[in-house]
């Protein structure tokens, strides 16, 4: 097991506190439900995960939640910051299990990316269908057909929960998560070169 040294603890509140600044900086996309934005916070996570193991990554994903809430605040009754907590599970034990299974190499790196990318949209689609949407829908003093009538005037192909998940949140956590990726991944290989993490992994 890794040690948590002082130079550990100092990268992982560096990467956390850029993941919670990146996190504020979210896009709109277009055709997209007004709560779903881009944001490059999972990238400072990726570095945090391949440079210093699982438990760093869960901490710089727990610390730019609690930077954001602080800072900017929530737009989504708590749902959205909610949704992260579950995605943390999702995004760090996957992908730190193909990385380790592969050597921890670059191209270790890349498959566990891509492993990552369809296990998140996979359980994107269960956790928006069943808990987050309709946990949005009642924060909001709505129903679950009121919020995708809402939602339709963004795209309306969307006008059910089933065109909603395929229309909305598949789109959506592909590009979100796509590019977070090969962001980390251009990011993760000129920190590689000046193994400027090095001395923080023991």
């Amino acid at each position: 097991m890794k040690k948590w040294t002082t130079q550990k603890m100092i990268y992982t509140g560096m990467l956390a506190a850029v993941a919670g600044v990146l996190m504020s900086l979210e896009i709109s996309i277009p055709f997209m439900p007004p709560f779903y934005k881009v944001d490059f916070s999972d990238v400072p996570s990726f570095v945090a995960l391949f440079t210093m193991g699982p438990a760093s990554a869960v901490m710089v994903e727990l610390i730019k939640i609690a930077i954001k809430l602080v800072t900017v605040g929530t737009s989504t009754m708590y749902v959205g910051e909610f949704a992260n907590l579950i995605g943390v599970a999702l995004f760090v034990a996957p992908t730190w299990l193909v990385y380790c299974a592969g050597g921890k190499t670059k191209k270790a790196a890349v498959r566990a990316m891509a492993v990552s990318v369809p296990v998140r949209i996979a359980f994107s689609c269960c956790i928006n269908a069943f808990i987050t949407l309709p946990m949005y829908a009642a924060a909001m003093g709505l129903s679950l057909d009121e919020v995708i009538v809402s939602v339709s005037a963004a795209n309306p192909v969307i006008h059910n929960l089933p065109t909603f998940i395929i229309m909305a949140t598949i789109p959506f956590n592909l590009l979100k998560n796509g590019l977070n990726c090969l962001a980390a991944y251009f990011l993760y290989s000129r920190l590689a070169r000046v193994h400027i993490f090095e001395k923080a992994v023991v």
